[in-house]
Order: C-alpha cells, then structure tokens, then sequence
C-alpha cells in the first residue's frame, strides 16, 4: 500500500482544511521526488516537526500530529496511525522559487523554513508543489513502524491488511474539488 511521509502536523492540517498543498524535494536518501503515485495514504512522521518551522497560528497543529506516532521506550517510533488517503489534484514544477511566499495561504510552514529546508536544501533539485484531495480514512488504522517504514525518504509501502486503496473506507474530501482547482491555478500562477 503506497504512502507519501509528511510531518504529523501537516496531515492534521490536510485532514482540518488548513493545508492543501505539499511542498517536496525529495528526502536525503533519494536522488530527487518522483510522484509516480496519484493515491496514495499519508503516513505520520514527527522527527522533523519543529515549531519554528510552523506559523504560530498552527503550533496546536504540533500536538494533534504527534499524537498519531507513539514512540518505544528508546524514543524510537514505535508505531503510527494513518488516518488519509491523499489523491493529486495537480503537481506544479515550482520554478520560481524567489515568490514561494505567495504559497502560505496553502500549507502552514513559515516561508523562512520553507526557503532553508525545501529550497535551500540541494539546490539544484525542482521543489514541487502538490495539491491534494484529501479524505479521512473511517476507521483510521495502527500500523507498527517496521524497520522498512526508516530513513529520510519520500515514500513506503506499508503492510496494511487492505489489498488495495480501493478498499479503504473513506470520508467525503475535505476541500471540494473546484476549490482545489482554484488553489492549483494559484499555485500556477505564483510560481509555476
């Protein structure tokens, strides 16, 4: 079952209709972010869920998501509840990074971390903005974390007991469709 990793507070963010866009480059351990998938779950991470890289006016964010990552005794993650199902409404090349400031109505980092950690960050990489159709899952689902699930990277294919994304139940979208169109040719336009 195919899943993006995304800072717990951000998925809470997603699934509250505060964010509707994702900004990625890739983790350390891939050469750049491919979206090869247009559905996909949304698994929790917090190991770079700082508050100085969040607007203030989203800090209660912090909490919300690190409550779906339970961690051992180690400090380690032990194990996670995914709680979207994600589907691409639009990937846009952001090839203008100079005017990433435009994109704060649509995500709730500050632009500061988003210009050190997204495009600062291997520079030559194309940071792409994503705009998704989120839904709630119904019966949100613990998963233990497996040494597989490890690493700074993009994606993972998590052993979850339903065959196909299909088969997960679902809540209505979060955003309705023609405003995500909007956001998307908003995003277009400020730095596609």
């Amino acid at each position: 079952m195919p899943a993006l990793k995304e800072w717990g507070a951000a998925i809470a963010a997603l699934l509250a209709g505060r964010q509707t866009v994702l900004l990625r480059k890739g983790g350390i351990g891939e050469k750049r972010f491919t979206l090869g998938r247009s559905r996909f779950l949304l698994y929790p991470t917090v190991a770079h869920s700082h508050a100085e890289s969040t607007r203030a006016d989203h800090h209660d964010l912090l909490a919300v998501g690190a409550r779906d990552v339970r961690l051992a005794p180690d400090g380690a993650p032990a194990a996670v509840t995914v709680r979207a199902v994600a589907e691409v409404t639009a990937a846009i090349a952001v090839a203008r990074p100079d005017d990433v400031a435009a994109l704060e109505p649509f995500h709730v980092w500050t632009t500061d971390s988003v210009r050190r950690n997204r495009i600062d960050f291997r520079p030559r990489h194309q940071l792409t903005a994503i705009v998704l159709s989120v839904r709630p899952i119904t019966t949100p689902i613990e998963l233990p974390v497996l040494p597989e699930y490890g690493g700074c990277r993009s994606w993972v294919d998590l052993r979850t007991g339903w065959d196909t994304l299909g088969g997960v139940p679902v809540g209505d979208p979060v955003v309705e469709p023609s405003a995500l169109q909007r956001i998307a040719d908003d995003v277009r336009s400020a730095v596609g």
